[in-house]
């Protein structure tokens, strides 16, 4: 829809903060998509899901990892330990990429 409702996103920031152990690695990057993809920054929910999801990038689809990255790149929030796990699961799986995510990935880190 493309509709910047800041206060809207500002609840859910508050309301997915305490309960991000239950989210799975999708509900990270679309969490992360939506909130870039408007431009709401959140930093505190952010810095929590680069905590929170770092133990579990093993879960994370590829798609998950380059939409992780890119929300990270497009809003301007540093998370180097999250960037640096990313590169680590990234590698580990580059032969199944999609060229898409191979070059969002790429951009995600430049």
């Amino acid at each position: 829809a493309g509709v910047k409702a800041p206060e809207l996103f500002g609840a859910i920031a508050h309301a997915a903060l305490p309960r991000l152990d239950e989210f799975a690695s999708q509900a990270f990057s679309n969490t992360l998509w939506a909130f870039a993809t408007v431009g709401v920054k959140a930093p505190q929910l952010l810095e929590a899901i680069a905590v929170t999801a770092l133990p579990r990038l093993g879960e994370f689809s590829s798609q998950d990892l380059t939409n992780t990255a890119w929300a990270f790149a497009t809003v301007g929030v540093q998370a180097p330990e999250l960037f640096d796990a990313i590169a680590v699961t990234a590698l580990q799986r580059l032969d199944n990429y999609k060229p898409q995510e191979l070059v969002i990935s790429a951009w995600a880190f430049a």
